[in-house]
């Protein structure tokens, strides 16, 4: 039998918060802003999905559709409203104003850097960890 070491378990557990942590949040803010349409897993399929006049976008295949690469930037504007995407017979909400706070760099694809809110920053990295292979 294994002796049960309490300082080694707590060591763990300290260490992995703040990664749990981040990962919750992230996972948090998808849910509170986006899982009405695209569902808690990002299939496409939340509560209102059915009354879309376009179906919600399954966000776990955007890096399959786009050669293995998750577009980052094109998921950043889509989602602070610097692109438009329709949604139910409109455009999609734009959540740039409700995602406020600290602004973050984002390397652009053409080498250019441009900025965006930690929170969209945030959502779009749980969506880049829950893509499909």
């Amino acid at each position: 039998m294994r002796a049960f070491c309490p300082i080694a378990t707590l060591s763990i557990m300290l260490c992995s918060l703040p990664v749990a942590a981040q990962e919750t949040a992230s996972g948090v803010l998808f849910r509170d802003h986006c899982a009405t349409c695209h569902g808690l897993t990002a299939r496409g399929d939340g509560p209102m999905a059915a009354i879309l006049a376009i179906p919600a976008t399954d966000l776990t295949q955007l890096a399959a559709v786009n050669g293995g690469v998750f577009p980052l930037s094109d998921v950043i504007s889509k989602i602070d409203g610097t692109v438009e995407v329709l949604a139910h017979g409109g455009p999609m909400p734009i959540f740039g104003h409700a995602l406020e706070g600290e602004s973050v760099p984002l390397d652009g694809p053409d080498g250019s850097v441009t900025s965006t809110t930690a929170e969209i920053m945030a959502i779009a990295t749980w969506l880049a960890s829950v893509q499909s292979n």
